[in-house]
């Protein structure tokens, strides 16, 4: 008879959640310099009305680009670029292919029409794939000020030939304006149980969207001290919510394409 070894799941659960808050704490504390320095331009952006675009060209790296666009408390300056290729409900597989193929990330710059004077930010929780890194570049062609978040030693430690990496073995730190470095360990899942060979709960998703929010934080505290307060989405499902919102919509309805 198999016999059963009980495992603490609680105990595996409130380990995650101090993986996670300690990595949080990380970032807020190493990467205080780069935070202020890209929510400097991001504020300087909307004080000139122009958008900021995001974009997380990877499966779960399309989180980011939605965590901070249409959201309640986020700045209606933020213009998501959600490219149908990666995305997960087109078949992950096919996602997966899509991140890979060098040429594509260009082609979702080139049709997004930027150029001198916008400003990109790029997130994907490793930082290597073919279409980040062609994203990248062809944005750098075009003037494009550059923001990336990513993890730096996940970058770094994963081998120059492995099948996800753009072909001239770039990393997204190294090719970007302001580098935001999300702490991600290499293989993501963070938790260990005894007895079993893979660890589980990734941990990615928790350092993109803690990053994305402390930089919006930063972005409005330098807004507001130079009196001027920027136009946030209210959440639809809150009193007043629609109202509030139906004052600003006509302003970005024509300028950000997936409103």
């Amino acid at each position: 008879m198999h016999e059963v070894t009980k495992i603490d799941a609680d105990a595996l659960c409130a380990g995650y959640l101090s993986e996670t808050q300690a990595l949080m704490a990380r970032i807020l504390k190493e990467e205080r310099v780069s935070l202020d320095k890209a929510a400097e331009r991001l504020s300087g952006q909307i004080e000139a009305d122009r958008l900021i675009h995001i974009f997380g060209p990877g499966g779960h790296s399309n989180l980011a680009s939605q965590e901070v666009f249409f959201r309640a408390g986020g700045l209606m300056h933020v213009s998501a670029i959600l490219d149908e290729g990666t995305l997960l409900s087109n078949g992950a597989l096919r996602s997966m292919a899509i991140e890979r193929t060098p040429g594509y990330g260009k082609v979702v710059i080139a049709s997004q029409r930027l150029g001198k004077g916008d400003l990109l930010i790029l997130v994907n929780a490793y930082g290597i794939n073919a279409a980040l890194i062609d994203a990248a570049l062809e944005a750098r062609s075009r003037g494009v000020f550059l923001i990336g978040v990513s993890s730096r030693a996940h970058a770094e430690n994963t081998a120059p030939d492995h099948p996800a990496r753009h072909p001239t073995r770039q990393n997204l730190h190294d090719v970007v304006d302001i580098a935001i470095d999300t702490k991600v360990p290499i293989g993501d899942a963070v938790v260990r149980i005894p007895g079993m060979g893979d660890n589980i709960a990734a941990i990615s998703t928790f350092a993109n969207a803690f990053t994305l929010n402390c930089l919006v934080i930063r972005t409005v505290a330098k807004l507001v001290e130079r009196g001027i307060e920027p136009p946030v989405w209210r959440s639809g499902n809150a009193p007043g919510g629609d109202a509030a919102n139906a004052r600003f919509v006509a302003r970005f309805q024509d300028r950000v394409r997936s409103l």
